[in-house]
């Protein structure tokens, strides 16, 4: 029996969308996507359109998902296992890849337990929101460029809600002590905020949080892999071990998909029982998990080492050749070299020319990501980028600013 056509009536409910996209185009908020497909053998190049370009925007920093050894073993596990696991972690979706991985995360942040999700929004995401609707009592301070991940996590429950200042510990102190000791309280920060590249004074929130009888979660996601002797993130770097919970991610450094968090057994315990979307959705494939294992031999190697090295290296080059061209960008501590752009159409146009004269991708940035007058490019600049890459970069960036 053929299907009937869908009545327009309906679709009326919609009407309002049409003028909304129109706005967002003529504010200049309008997103646009750039289709680029990577290309394995020349790391940090893909196609676009048929030809090739530079992508200098990718979150894959160390390029490991380039990496032979990572893609070798994704596809000998994709030969013995298949492209799926055929079901959610509840309904045998839980391969012995899922435990294995879990059991390692949960060392290497010196946790009693790890989940993972299949990615770093909705680990953020279903945590939070099991945890604080678990307890309806317990306060929420959340820093106030927190990821929208984070942001959603805490709005979609009724805890009462604080967002202090970014990085300020004198007025989380303020919002602290405004609470009895036995009240619960949860803070919820980052370690390394992407699109300033600043790193949260991670010892001074812990320690406010012993003084106040508060628990942490701090997502660590752009330092995991890039940080830290073994690259667990900016607490190992630090060794600062008193966060409750940490949040990671397979998708940028380790070069792979899917997200975790690590933290304490039973609490965890709780969430894997009880968190919508990690019981009720497919799990990440076996090829994917054995991927990401490889990825953190190397990760977690002397060579994981040396490509962190390479990837400071080339940060300090990165901003060593900005400053002599006269381009302005945030001289922050990480790995993240934001350039500041002003104006929402200006990021566009100046992005519009690098790829379409100079093959180079560098996505812009603009509201609400950043605040209206903080548009910019956050560029990074992987291992495998060479000086003359970095000049050439560079000179085309400050032509197109010229003429903008």
């Amino acid at each position: 029996m053929s299907a009937l056509p869908l009545s327009p009536a309906p679709l009326s409910v919609f009407g309002g969308m049409r003028s909304k996209l129109t706005e967002l185009k003529e504010s200049g908020l309008y997103r646009e996507f750039t289709p680029c497909s990577y290309l394995a053998e020349e790391p940090g190049t893909a196609l676009h359109q048929g030809r090739r370009i530079q992508v200098w925007c990718t979150n894959d920093y160390l390029g490991m998902s380039q990496n032979p050894q990572v893609m070798e073993a994704q596809i000998a596990s994709t030969l013995r296992h298949g492209t799926g696991n055929g079901g959610s972690r509840n309904i045998a979706g839980t391969s012995e890849a899922h435990v294995a991985l879990e059991t390692r995360l949960a060392a290497w942040h010196r946790k009693p337990r790890a989940l993972v999700f299949t990615s770093g929004y909705v680990a953020n995401f279903e945590t939070l929101t099991t945890l604080l609707q678990a307890v309806p009592d317990m306060v929420v301070f959340s820093d106030a460029l927190n990821h929208r991940s984070l942001i959603e996590g805490i709005r979609a429950t009724k805890n009462r809600k604080h967002i202090f200042p970014h990085s300020d510990v004198a007025a989380l102190e303020e919002l602290l002590s405004q609470y009895e000791t036995d009240r619960p309280k949860l803070i919820v920060f980052e370690s390394v905020y992407s699109m300033d590249g600043d790193i949260a004074p991670i010892g001074a929130i812990c320690d406010l949080a012993d003084r106040y009888n508060a628990m942490t979660y701090l997502d660590e996601t752009h330092a995991i892999g890039v940080n830290g002797p073994t690259g667990a993130g900016i607490c190992e770097q630090l060794g600062e071990e008193r966060a409750t919970f940490v949040q990671g991610v397979f998708g940028k450094a380790v070069g792979t998909t899917g997200g975790y968090v690590a933290g304490p057994d039973e609490v965890l315990d709780y969430v894997r029982s009880h968190a919508p979307g990690f019981i009720f959705t497919t799990t990440i494939p076996r090829s994917s998990l054995d991927a990401t294992r490889r990825s953190l031999d190397i990760v977690q190697s002397g060579a994981g080492g040396e490509l962190r090295r390479k990837l400071r290296e080339n940060a300090l080059r990165m901003r060593t050749a900005l400053r002599a061209a006269g381009i302005d960008f945030i001289d922050a501590e990480s790995h993240l070299v934001p350039v500041l752009v002003p104006g929402g159409e200006r990021v566009k146009r100046v992005s519009r020319r690098l790829l379409d004269e100079f093959d180079i991708y560098v996505q812009p940035v603009n509201y609400p990501s950043v605040a209206k007058g903080g548009e910019r490019f956050r560029v990074t600049v992987a291992p495998f980028r060479t000086q003359d890459h970095i000049d050439a970069f560079v000179r085309a960036l400050r032509i197109c600013l010229d003429n903008a």
